[in-house]
């Protein structure tokens, strides 16, 4: 069957791999239909890894997937507890938890000691053809979600628990740094949350008419001004309630901390390139803001399926450009460029 594998920094190679084994007690044999590519895919894929994680050897990436369990061991179970059978749609959640450890027993599995992830090394993800993957991971989900929709849930869930972090509350102000699916995202949720104003910020034009087409108040280039200013002039020079970073946190992250009022909350889900996080400490300190580091997801998928099932959010409408499983390559290179329309690219298999 074919994999698409990263060797080194840009280095996608799409080639043969060995079948997977027959699943195992508590496991699924999965049939892959689609996989997005992540921001953090983009940072592993340019310099070969993410934050300390460094590639030592090829990696199958990906780790927004789903799609049809084509056979299932003893006892596989989903996360809801209920018996898989082949035929079956489901997503699948990428972090594996042990379910056994300290942080897991008190509610927090995204915290996990011994947490695995498809597609952070060592463990391959799920840009290839078929994978063994463990049953309590999945989730069924109905006919009405794409396989490209099923694909979008993982962002979706990251975007719900960075949301519930900011406690949002009804006519709370909000504004989101970086446009991109989860910055997109989690304006949409902000929104159904009942926060307003929602103001959002990116590098491109494109994102930015996106984000109003989503819902935004308003949203601006970065180019067009000083964010941190344009807050100040919006707010009456008294910031908002929330700030959201989900760019690549750079300057966004002192950015967001300007724009908070006294006493507000910064939520920060971007990864930094260069694993280095940087705000003026006197900012922090004299606006006395809580500042929440959001870990992935947890207890999510439920939620996320309900309201890709119902139309709240319009998972497909994100998707920008599709690619075949042997282009990966060329889907990875175009993503990273962030040529002009790029917002969510979709690899199909």
């Amino acid at each position: 069957m074919l994999a698409a594998r990263l060797y080194g920094p840009q280095d996608i190679r799409v080639e043969e791999v060995p079948e997977p084994p027959q699943p195992g007690p508590g496991q699924i044999l999965l049939k892959v239909r689609a996989v997005g590519i992540c921001g953090s895919d983009l940072h592993t894929y340019q310099d070969a890894r993410v934050g300390d994680t460094v590639v030592q050897n090829p990696l199958i990436l990906g780790h927004e997937f789903g799609g049809e369990v084509l056979a299932v061991g003893p006892d596989a179970r989903d996360g809801n507890d209920e018996l898989l059978h082949p035929g079956q749609r489901v997503a699948v959640d990428p972090a594996q938890p042990c379910h056994r450890c300290e942080m897991c027993e008190a509610g927090h599995p995204n915290l996990c000691r011994r947490l695995h992830f498809c597609g952070l090394w060592p463990d391959d993800g799920a840009l290839q053809e078929r994978m063994i993957v463990r049953a309590r991971d999945c989730f069924p989900v109905p006919d009405s979600i794409t396989d490209a929709g099923i694909a979008l849930l993982e962002p979706l869930g990251v975007a719900l628990h960075a949301v519930d972090l900011g406690k949002l509350k009804l006519a709370r102000s909000v504004a989101v740094l970086g446009c991109g699916p989860i910055g997109l995202m989690i304006m949409k949720l902000a929104r159904l949350s009942g926060a307003d104003p929602v103001y959002a910020f990116d590098c491109f034009s494109w994102r930015v008419d996106k984000a109003k087409a989503w819902g935004a108040t308003d949203a601006w280039t970065l180019d067009s001004g000083d964010p941190v200013e344009r807050i100040r002039q919006v707010t009456d020079g008294r910031g908002v309630d929330v700030v959201f970073e989900a760019a690549w946190a750079d300057q966004s992250i002192g950015q967001a901390a300007e724009m908070a009022r006294l006493g507000g909350r910064l939520v920060l889900v971007g990864i930094p390139g260069d694993d280095h996080l940087a705000m003026k400490h006197s900012t922090a300190r004299r606006k006395g803001l809580t500042i929440m580091m959001s870990r992935r997801m947890k207890h999510t998928y439920p939620r996320a399926i309900r309201m890709a099932e119902s139309g709240m959010v319009d998972m497909d409408d994100l998707i920008s450009h599709r690619f075949p499983l042997r282009q990966t390559a060329e889907a990875f290179a175009k993503n990273l460029a962030y040529e002009a329309g790029v917002h969510k690219v979709m690899i199909d298999i």
